[in-house]
């Protein structure tokens, strides 16, 4: 089996609601989108997406992955998509680095390798869990009582894990921020408390030591590693780490040195499934419970951080973001799984199990072929 053709889509993917990322220091509205169809000499397509959470939050924007499937075409073309790790390295050397570029390609050949086997992905990457993955809401920064709001409406729609955005210099509101979602939490629920890096180091440790009796788990506390190393130092509280893992050597490294307990695994940002599935199993060698998303984006991109999630066993997985149901378009109605009774669970249909409406994609605005 061989890829003959490469179909390159642009969508824009506008948010519900305006979304302020911690510390309200960036503003979302809508997520530049790029979808590919991968075409085979077998008559099997698979499908990927990319979409950066806009372009001022890490480094990842839209056009950068289109730009970068132009580079990586011609190194993609003729390849077996079922041979996912000649793949990775084709593009990895075609194109160093830019690991979000090359995640809809991955996510592509993951689909095709499934349909062609008659398989879930997540069966693919180990085999799935029968039971599904809690859904993760993604709580916009704001007043607790306006949070909490948002919060109580994905409750409704039965959400059972939330991941609220806090994170800024008023060090005294984010103390308020968490003690009033606590004290308001439902037994059983999951709410994370993600900064998104806002903190310095002493900031973080006057939240984190100033709650330290809740028991609550922080993300992305700090810049960068180091960062969150020293803050590990001085804090008693559970860490995720989130924007700072990108490669598996960071992987290695917060395993290695007990930097966090939980890794926060966005399948975009680190290079598609091929790469996660890696980092996997690091966290579950090193006892590390793991969040698994996507960056942004469709119904795609959510399955795709489902079937990683379901390949996952029950101790170790905490949430699976569901961005979809924070959209105003769906660009696969009914198709893929959704959220139900709060959580996600991935079926028996081959491949990703999602089929975008071409009609509502528009026309391709690239197309490559060998």
């Amino acid at each position: 089996m061989k890829i003959t053709r490469i179909s390159v889509y642009r969508k824009d993917l506008p948010l519900k609601d305006p979304y302020w990322l911690s510390g309200g220091r960036l503003k979302f509205e809508v997520l530049d989108a790029t979808f590919i169809r991968l075409d085979t000499d077998a008559g099997i397509t698979g499908w990927g997406e990319g979409t950066p959470w806009g372009h001022t939050y890490v480094p990842a924007h839209g056009p950068g992955i289109r730009a970068g499937l132009e580079t990586m075409a011609q190194a993609i073309l003729g390849l077996d998509p079922r041979k996912i790790e000649l793949v990775e390295r084709a593009m990895d050397l075609c194109l160093p680095g830019h690991l979000y570029a090359k995640s809809p390609v991955d996510m592509a050949c993951w689909d095709i390798a499934g349909k062609a086997a008659g398989m879930p992905i997540a069966d693919l990457l180990g085999g799935k869990r029968e039971t599904g993955t809690p859904a993760a809401s993604s709580v916009s920064s704001g007043e607790p009582d306006d949070m909490l709001g948002i919060i109580e409406a994905y409750r409704k729609r039965g959400y059972i894990a939330h991941s609220a955005k806090i994170g800024g210099s008023d060090t005294d509101k984010d103390i308020e921020r968490i003690r009033h979602l606590e004290k308001h939490r439902k037994p059983g629920e999951i709410i994370l408390y993600d900064v998104n890096r806002a903190w310095t180091r002493r900031e973080a440790a006057i939240v984190m030591n100033g709650v330290a009796d809740l028991g609550v788990t922080f993300e992305q506390p700090g810049e960068t590693l180091d960062d969150i190393a020293a803050i590990r130092k001085v804090t008693t509280a559970p860490i995720s780490v989130d924007e700072s893992l990108v490669t598996l050597q960071d992987a290695a490294r917060i395993a290695r040195d007990g930097i966090a307990e939980v890794f926060g695994i966005k399948i975009n940002r680190v290079g598609g499934l091929i790469k996660a599935r890696r980092m996997r199993d690091i966290a579950i060698a090193h006892g590390i419970q793991m969040f698994i998303m996507a960056t942004g984006g469709s119904v795609l991109a959510d399955t795709e951080a489902a079937h990683l999630a379901q390949s996952v066993p029950q101790e170790f997985i905490r949430a699976c973001w569901s961005c979809q149901d924070m959209l105003a378009i769906d660009i696969a109605p009914g198709s893929g799984p959704r959220c139900e009774n709060g959580f996600i669970t991935i079926g028996d249909e081959p491949g990703l199990g999602v089929i975008p409406d071409e009609n509502l994609l528009g026309e391709p605005v690239a197309v490559y072929e060998a």
